[in-house]
């Protein structure tokens, strides 16, 4: 199966797409084992400062050795440099923030996943056109599920994932998949800067379980 495929297919499966970042390269590597013990096979790793890439660098020999069925792509990718080193280093796919043609492009001639972030319908109409097959509507917790609701049946064939303050509760959960999400991104709500900056591994272990048990019952 085309990795494309198998990584769109993971997300759609798994219900939602862990992500985090953090600067201490054996915490993240800590993080990354926590979730794949709890039944993560696709996560983000976000760009989100300057020791990003060489953090990545390690993560990806590190999965590539212990955890080789785990999909490990990179966020917040923001131009075509950023996203052809990361592609180099190893990403499986590429989130974006925004919608940039030339990063989509990387994606598409690698045969990679892109998902931009999405916040209008003039947004998710120009990530359709250049080729997003999944959309990151952020923040989520500004438009909420009714956005979803008012909007998806405007584009058949485009998946939604909010992501930005999706909270762990079944009745959140529940009114996302009501509303016709594929997924949902679980960033700071499930990797919290406690959870980093304590080590909270079995907490993140503990509920990493309960959101997928969660959004098992809501898809």
């Amino acid at each position: 199966m085309k990795i494309k495929k198998a990584v769109l297919n993971s997300i759609l499966t798994q219900g939602m797409l862990p992500l985090f970042f953090y600067e201490d390269v054996e915490v993240s590597l800590q993080i990354i084992r926590t979730l794949y013990n709890a039944g993560i096979t696709v996560m983000e790793y976000t760009n989100r400062a300057k020791p990003a890439f060489d953090n990545f660098k390690v993560l990806r020999k590190a999965v590539d050795k212990e955890m080789p069925d785990l999909y490990l792509g990179i966020g917040t990718i923001k131009n075509i440099s950023e996203a052809e080193a990361f592609v180099d280093a190893g990403a499986d796919f590429i989130v974006a923030p925004t919608i940039n043609a030339e990063v989509a492009k990387v994606a598409h001639k690698h045969k990679l996943l892109w998902i931009p972030g999405c916040m209008t319908p003039t947004e998710i109409y120009a990530a359709q056109k250049n080729g997003a097959e999944l959309v990151k509507i952020f923040p989520a917790n500004v438009l909420g599920p009714a956005f979803i609701s008012s909007v998806r049946e405007i584009f058949p064939g485009i998946l939604f994932m909010p992501t930005g303050g999706v909270d762990l509760t079944p009745k959140n959960i529940t009114a996302w998949f009501h509303a016709g999400v594929s997924a949902v991104g679980m960033g700071s709500k499930l990797i919290s800067k406690d959870v980093l900056n304590d080590r909270l591994y079995e907490q993140l272990h503990t509920d990493t379980v309960k959101a997928l048990e969660l959004i098992k019952a809501a898809m």
